[in-house]
């Protein structure tokens, strides 16, 4: 799944391609955002096997994607 993620006072969004469901992003946020167990660090796992660390005070917004594939070409005409 594609996650955009909009950071504070940064003109372009992040983009990552993560296996995590929409839910568990969701509760990540959630309880990075709470402050609970240490400092609001957002961490996401990436699709290969990396992670993504953010300040989770500084996220804007989080935009999450379909598992659609991306279309080449100019669809359908007349």
């Amino acid at each position: 799944m594609e996650v955009k993620i909009g950071i504070q006072s940064i003109p372009r969004e992040l983009v990552v391609e993560t296996d995590a469901g929409p839910g568990e992003i969701e509760r990540d946020l959630a309880a990075a955002l709470s402050g609970k167990g240490g400092p609001a660090i957002f961490a996401l796992t990436t699709a290969k096997g990396g992670r993504v660390l953010i300040a989770a005070d500084k996220i804007a917004f989080v935009e999450f994607g379909g598992d659609q594939s991306r279309r080449v070409g100019f669809g359908n005409v007349g």
